[in-house]
């Protein structure tokens, strides 16, 4: 991402900054005024996240308004890093600092020694820089072996080798906490942070300074922290300690999305498809099962619900299927790259490593994938679909009739199954809609062959993606 660069008219003295009018504002007081303006004008505190508008921004909205440091407890994939950059986008645009600041130093509160020396040296001559918002935001994912100099600072050796002395505050080397002053420092999986270094926060969340070992410094920042942490070892394994916990004046529990037609929207916001020659369509019903999956395996109590299923679950499954009808099309030739539920059995790959289970063998894990798919399939047929013409297709195949399906066949086979089967290529042609490709009525015939066996009105021979559909009196 370019870096913007700040327009020519404005500022670049102190004293042309004090003669423009400039009034400095606390970070809080700046996310305050332009979320208060995006409530006026009724617009969403943020676009990028779906499925919150109703829960969890009301929450943060007024935890912004209230000045609050926050904590978002939420499992894995529910969009909680995004929100936090987000916030990014109620920075004003651009923000004056006294030029070379390594903690973006108020021109007129400066609080560094190099600022306070420059600004003793120069007056109203001394030099401002402009910071974009976009450079406001700092992040960090905590882990076990996060150091104090990594947060805090610590002494440069090389500043004390060019002729400063151990306790000047010039030998000092910033870190995050410091350099994100007059912005946003977020801190990703806090829990994770040893208690060593979570001590070491207090006083930025309290008394918004920071002191550096070993030196008499102190640096009166603002900034507004925000963190994330799972719910797990948030509350449960006591790898928080409490005084950090009751300086975050707002606590948001985040959640995966509510509704299907959420998951949905979320998948066609995030999933990168293949580009192809030829175009994709994917059919209604898959959008559905892709995204009942992860809803279904949210409930099942072989899966552990403690790590979460995250909504990346739902956005590499579709790309998977999506994928996996590609390579199909390309080699059948067929003029559009349409998925099949017989595509679905791919997402095998794409779900192994983002789910993890409580009570059994990772060994057994394509069973239990293929028997959250085969659910969903089944509930989404029988939520959406109603076959007046199912007794008719079942009596077709009462007469030795059997169909084979697999995400190797061409469309053409799929037409000529529909021709042999007028019982069929009604319901069919209604499912995929009007003006359907050959591939799209491909698809709607599998899938409704799929959804008479799982309501135990077919019979099926599988293997892998292949399937044979028979009568059950057989």
């Amino acid at each position: 991402m370019s870096i913007p660069i700040a327009p020519p008219e404005l500022p670049t003295t102190l004293g042309a900054l004090r003669q423009s009018g400039y009034e400095s504002k606390s970070v809080r007081e700046e996310l305050r005024a332009n979320l208060e303006q995006r409530l006026i004008e009724g617009r969403p505190l943020t676009s990028a996240v779906l499925g919150y508008e109703d829960s969890v921004l009301p929450q943060l909205e007024t935890a912004l308004l209230a000045g609050h440091d926050i904590i978002l407890l939420g499992e894995r994939g529910q969009a909680k890093t995004r929100m936090i950059r987000s916030l990014v986008e109620l920075l004003d645009e651009w923000l004056p600092i006294i030029e070379g600041s390594e903690v973006r130093d108020d021109p007129y509160a400066p609080i560094s020694a190099y600022a306070i020396s420059l600004l003793g040296e120069k007056g109203d001559d001394t030099p401002i820089a402009w910071v974009h918002r976009t450079r406001r935001f700092a992040e960090k994912l905590a882990s076990p072996d996060t150091s104090m100099a990594d947060l805090i600072g610590e002494v440069d050796p090389i500043k004390v080798a060019g002729g400063l002395f151990l306790d000047d505050p010039r030998a000092l080397s910033y870190g995050l906490v410091p350099k994100s002053n007059r912005g946003i420092f977020a801190m990703n999986e806090l829990p994770d942070l040893s208690e060593r270094i979570q001590v070491g926060l207090l006083n930025v969340l309290e008394e918004r300074d920071v002191q550096i070992r070993g030196h008499l410094v102190r640096l009166e920042l603002d900034v507004l922290v925000v963190a994330t942490a799972n719910p797990e070892d948030y509350t449960n394994r006591g790898r928080l300690i409490t005084p950090l916990k009751d300086r975050f004046g707002s606590q948001i529990r985040t959640h995966y999305p509510y509704e299907i037609t959420t998951e949905i929207a979320i998948i066609h916001q995030e999933a990168k498809l293949p580009t192809s020659s030829k175009p994709i369509k994917v059919p209604w019903f898959i959008d559905d099962i892709v995204a009942r999956v992860s809803h279904v395996a949210r409930k099942s109590h072989v899966i552990s619900q403690s790590s979460g299923v995250s909504v990346r679950l739902s956005i590499a499954n579709y790309e998977t299927v999506v994928a996996n009808a590609l390579r199909r099309t390309l080699r059948t030739n067929d003029d559009s790259v349409v998925p099949r539920v017989s595509d679905l059995s791919a997402m095998v790959q794409s779900t192994q490593g983002k789910i993890e289970f409580d009570t059994m063998d990772d060994s057994d894990s394509d069973q239990v994938i293929a028997a959250l798919v085969s659910l969903s399939v089944r509930q989404c047929f029988a939520e959406h679909v109603l076959l007046e013409e199912a007794p008719d297709i079942v009596e077709a195949f009462s007469s030795e009739a059997i169909v084979h399906t697999g995400d190797d066949l061409p469309d053409k086979d799929y037409l000529a199954i529909l021709a042999a089967m007028p019982a069929l290529e009604v319901p069919v042609r209604r499912i995929a809609g009007p003006g359907a490709s050959n591939g799209e009525l491909a698809s709607a015939a599998e899938f409704i062959l799929e959804g008479l066996y799982l309501t135990k009105r077919l019979a099926k021979d599988a293997s892998g993606a292949r399937a044979l559909y028979r009568s059950r009196n057989r």
